[in-house]
């Protein structure tokens, strides 16, 4: 019987893969699937501690050091995967996030904060998912697409209102794009995480089992290879009729939403002084 998780001669590139979390981990994964990766990130040092490590492991994994939100980054991309053995099939759009200093009250928000946040997280995904697109166009194949959305484009983003709405604008540019490239039998999905346990969150974001279980139905947060997970299944022919999708796993923490505070302030954040500092005025 086929599996139809394998990704077996095809090239998948991971944007945003060398930071230790989620990235890192769908590349682990699809690499384990038997895809070759192309593991792109804008730092060689993060390349060099996180991904190089899985070539060791027999892993087909080719870190390429590029920035994925220019034209030259991506045209980097693009000339390696040309050089590389296989089909360019897939593409998984990870890199984006956020700083702690982003978080501020709607009214503080400038346009420099904004624009900085939508090119992180909503520029390079598009720009990246277009060029593949027209890659995989040209080869005359089929493919996916998968992009990392967030809770926080599915509802509110209180004190976060940049990377909210960037967030749900990649809901809306996957199901546009969906529609577009459907006939080039490319599909165009999205995964949208509720917390997850990576260093970047843990920032912010303090460890309170019991907290965790008040706010989210299955009452923990989530790991790395459980978004990664979701992103298997949304590149391989398993999901082979479905598109235009952002998926949701965030572990039943939509469901319940009760993770905002009196002051409508997130219960995860860790620390009062920079809970006190985001809202100010």
């Amino acid at each position: 019987m086929t599996n139809l998780l394998e990704l077996d001669g095809r090239i998948v590139v991971v944007s945003g893969a060398g930071g230790g979390g989620i990235g890192t981990t769908v590349t682990r994964m699809v690499a384990e699937a038997g895809a070759t990766v192309v593991a792109v990130s804008r730092s060689k040092e993060n390349l060099d501690e996180h991904v190089a490590p899985l070539g060791t492991q027999g892993l087909s994994v080719i870190p390429v050091a590029a920035d994925a939100s220019t034209d030259e980054g991506i045209a980097a991309v693009l000339d390696r995967v040309r050089g590389t053995q296989g089909d360019l099939y897939g593409l998984v759009n990870v890199a984006g996030g956020a700083e702690p200093a982003t978080w501020m009250p709607s009214t503080r928000v400038s346009r420099e904060d904004w624009r900085a946040l939508f090119a992180a997280n909503l520029e390079t995904a598009f720009f990246m998912s277009q060029a593949v697109a027209n890659e995989i166009r040209r080869n005359q194949s089929a493919g996916s697409i998968v992009s990392i959305s967030s809770i926080s484009g599915m509802n509110t983003a209180p004190f976060h209102i940049a990377y909210g709405t960037a967030k749900a604008a990649i809901v809306a540019m996957t199901r546009t794009m969906a529609v577009e490239l459907a006939r080039h039998n490319i599909r165009v999905n999205a995964v949208a995480p509720g917390v997850t346990a990576t260093a970047a969150s843990l920032t912010y974001t303090g460890d309170d089992p019991d907290r965790d279980h008040q706010a989210i139905a299955m009452g923990r947060r989530g790991t790395p290879e459980e978004q990664a997970g979701a992103v298997l299944f949304l590149l391989s022919d398993l999901s082979s009729y479905i598109t235009g999708q952002t998926l949701l796993v965030d572990g039943g923490l939509d469901l319940k939403w009760t993770h905002l505070g009196a002051d409508n302030t997130s219960l995860f954040l860790k620390d009062e002084s920079f809970r006190a500092a985001i809202k100010e005025m």
